[in-house]
């Protein structure tokens, strides 16, 4: 089963129109995709994808990707109903292929068109699909896939909680731990976007650790950070007083710090993936 259809935006009880049918719009070999959890840190390599398990019985999942699909419930779409189009779905075989539409992938084109005689075709409208959709649904395995979460959260509404920030009573919290001293006037509202997000996994991280634990990931921390941050070993302290002294800091909670084997050179991971 090949199927197109496009999820319109508009007010009436109809919202799901069929554009084509028996065309192959994505030719994704998916079997061949690396998946890997989501995390906003996380650099994706060019084959790789976040994943979200058990997709269906996530809130923000759509009623589409939760019924059967049933071609014949689809009414083809009206020529007025065409601009309003917000994402399009391939439906192919088990798989659902989405793609968000933005108003940069309409065209209006004037068209020099070539046969017996030249003729200029006037209002030539076309609606360009990428080469990769911006995520698949795999039914068998009730999983999405995604590449980038801001381009579907208009989508799947709700799904931007997969991106948790620390609240602000929880990065002061964090801010309070006994191992930091705040200095230079720095402190919670100077703590950008992505350090909260880092914080957030950081106090999950410490949560998991025992006492010597903390200790050991200090000494880590500082053998990286020396240069970088302020370590009172005596009192276990680490000074911050910027907002980049804090992102080494979370950097060396979540170990990102690395040797190369060959070379002793010492290196910060953009993103992990565990191997287990």
């Amino acid at each position: 089963m090949k199927q197109l259809i496009a999820k319109v935006k508009d007010r009436s009880k109809i919202d799901y129109y069929k554009l084509l049918s028996d065309k192959i719009i994505y030719d994704c070999n998916i079997s061949g995709f690396q998946r890997v959890n989501y995390e906003p840190d996380h650099n994706l390599d060019e084959d790789s994808w976040f994943k979200v398990d058990k997709f269906s019985e996530q809130g923000y999942c759509i009623e589409l990707l939760k019924k059967e699909f049933i071609s014949a419930e689809y009414n083809e779409i009206p020529a007025d109903m065409f601009l309003k189009i917000a994402y399009l779905c391939a439906v192919q075989d088990d798989n659902y292929f989405i793609q968000k539409i933005t108003p940069s992938l309409f065209a209006t084109r004037k068209i020099l068109s070539f046969g017996e005689n030249v003729k200029l075709e006037e209002d030539h409208r076309r609606l360009f699909i990428n080469k990769e959709p911006d995520a698949v649904y795999i039914k068998s395995e009730d999983i999405l896939i995604f590449k980038n979460l801001a381009t579907i959260s208009s989508i799947f509404k709700g799904i931007d909680e997969l991106y948790k920030e620390a609240t602000k009573e929880e990065v002061s919290e964090f801010l309070e731990e006994s191992f930091i001293e705040l200095n230079d006037g720095y402190g919670v509202d100077r703590v950008s976007k992505p350090n909260r997000k880092r914080v957030a996994l950081a106090m999950s991280t410490l949560a998991a650790m025992s006492a010597p634990d903390r200790s050991n990931i200090f000494t880590y921390i500082n053998s990286y950070c020396y240069e970088k941050l302020k370590f009172d070993s005596e009192n276990q302290k680490f000074e911050i007083s910027s907002d980049e002294e804090l992102k080494y800091l979370l950097y060396g909670i979540e170990q990102r710090f690395y040797t190369t084997m060959l070379g002793q050179e010492k290196r910060l991971a953009n993103s992990i993936q565990s191997l287990d």
